[in-house]
């Protein structure tokens, strides 16, 4: 018999971002934008302490989106699909690839709480494929706890951040996004960061008007009502995100006990915290066979979905 937590699907359907938060004539004032952006944060804050049980692959998913538009940024052209297979089909231990390795950057700031150390930072630069030393890294850590001691709202500690990275090392703008979303993180008290503020750097909230919509680089004129804006566009499509995924893992959930493979509960328990599973996922209860009929039996019930299009080697999730 299949065991779930019973908050694994919640019944109240995330609450999305006010109307009135999304609704903008023209380009805001910097105090309307910081208004709506923490109209939006404030909606966003309520998934993000709550933790259904679905929320560990609404925090991947959102991984994904970020890695995605990173790609981009570092003049790659590798998508969400390949991001997946670069992840998800490698071997076990393998190195999944530089493109997989900012990917693997996006997923640990989800992962773990919102804390920034040394060691923790040497890694992150390492998989965004930078070099930096340890004393300036310590320098950076120094600098964010400055801004938690400043106490400045969420979103400006999050600019702020972004700019002093910038101001260190202009060619390390994938960097700085990573850090923003920490520090908003850790300033608004999140359990866990959520990826949000990449998926929205190539958008309309950061092209200048005056400046014949050029991209607004962290720590440029603007910069910091560029990222109220971003913050209520991205809170927008995280509420969005996360209605999707409650709905599909209640459906998992009510399934479930129509499931009959000894290590259903595994797979469950894998679809629920990450974006994609491998239709070939092994378990100690499960063999590679019996992962395909059981992902075949999902598919039946309309509980996931068959995320890379292919007929073999195939990816699912919520």
């Amino acid at each position: 018999m299949i065991r779930l937590d019973p908050a694994t699907a919640s019944p109240a359907a995330p609450p999305p971002v006010p109307a009135w938060a999304l609704a903008s004539a023209g380009a805001p004032s910097d105090c309307d934008a910081a208004f709506q952006a923490g109209a939006a944060l404030a909606s966003l804050d309520v998934l993000a302490r709550a933790q259904p049980g679905w929320s560990g692959a609404w925090r991947q998913r959102l991984a994904l989106n970020c890695a995605a538009v990173s790609m981009r940024l570092a003049g790659r052209a590798e998508d969400a699909a390949a991001l997946r297979d670069a992840w998800h089909l490698r071997p076990a231990g393998a190195d999944p690839g530089p493109a997989g390795a900012i990917f693997g950057a996006w997923r640990q700031l989800a992962l773990q709480p919102p804390a920034a150390g040394v060691e923790r930072l040497a890694k992150v630069v390492e998989l965004l494929g930078l070099a930096w030393g340890k004393e300036a890294l310590a320098d950076l850590c120094t600098e964010i706890e400055n801004l938690a001691e400043a106490q400045r709202p969420a979103p400006f500690a999050a600019a702020a951040i972004a700019a002093h990275v910038i101001a260190m090392r202009p060619d390390a703008e994938l960097f700085a996004w990573w850090l923003a979303d920490l520090v908003l993180a850790q300033s608004l008290r999140w359990p866990r960061p959520l990826p949000l503020l990449m998926k929205q750097v190539f958008g309309t909230a950061f092209r200048a008007v005056a400046g014949g919509g050029k991209r607004i680089r962290p720590g440029e004129k603007g910069f910091e009502r560029a990222v109220c804006v971003a913050l209520v566009q991205a809170a927008a499509e995280a509420c969005r995100l996360a209605g999707e995924l409650s709905r599909r893992a209640e459906k998992l959930v009510t399934v479930a006990p129509k499931l009959r493979a000894k290590g259903a509960g595994d797979v469950i328990f894998l679809l629920l915290n990450e974006d994609a599973v491998a239709g070939s996922q092994t378990t100690k209860n499960l063999s590679r066979f019996a992962s395909r009929r059981l992902f075949e039996r999902l598919q039946q019930l309309d509980a996931v979905r068959e995320l890379s299009g292919r007929p073999s080697f195939r990816l699912f999730g919520l």
